[in-house]
């Protein structure tokens, strides 16, 4: 019987340390970064073709206008997304637009709300992408799990940046 009180306090205790990470963490945030030696104007305008990404982003099956915009920034795309067997439809607005220095992309998901921030620069005669994410859910029970998958994120983020490196280098 006393084992079984010790079992319960522990999972109590990790129940309500779970359900506490909704209340403190409103949000995660992580950066991923990637150096491709090619010029920046080749970079973004590989970077942002509708085009090719389904080149260098393999979950990508199709991205529809859904409202494009002079200037690009407010620009509205349907994304339909497939990641193992299972299609996810996406929305993305662009946020800023900046040619060869920044994009900045807000993805609409179900539960995840998720900015992708761009920063291109070019050095030495490399071209540096930085990523900046930032995901938070209208969801309480997904605010609670995201911090907890935050290493997750990053890898595929990271991976995502090292196919666009791979796939640009071969150009």
């Amino acid at each position: 019987m006393k084992g079984i009180k010790i079992i319960l306090g522990i999972v109590t205790v990790l129940v309500i340390v779970f359900f506490s990470t909704g209340l403190i963490v409103k949000e995660t945030t992580y950066q991923v970064r990637i150096e491709i030696e090619k010029p920046i104007d080749t970079v973004f305008s590989v970077f942002n073709n509708q085009e090719l990404m389904k080149e260098w982003l393999t979950d990508v099956k199709s991205v529809e206008p859904i409202n494009v915009k002079p200037g690009i920034v407010g620009s509205e795309y349907k994304m339909i997304i497939e990641n193992e067997g299972k299609e996810m439809e996406m929305n993305e607005k662009v946020l800023a637009f900046i040619p060869n220095k920044k994009v900045t992309l807000f993805l609409d998901a179900n539960d995840m709300l998720k900015t992708d921030d761009y920063n291109f620069s070019f050095s030495n005669g490399k071209t540096t992408i930085i990523k900046e994410v930032i995901c938070k859910s209208d969801s309480y029970l997904m605010s609670c799990v995201f911090p907890y998958f935050k290493g997750m994120f990053t890898e595929i983020d990271q991976k995502y940046l090292d196919d666009f490196k791979s796939y640009i280098e071969k150009q």
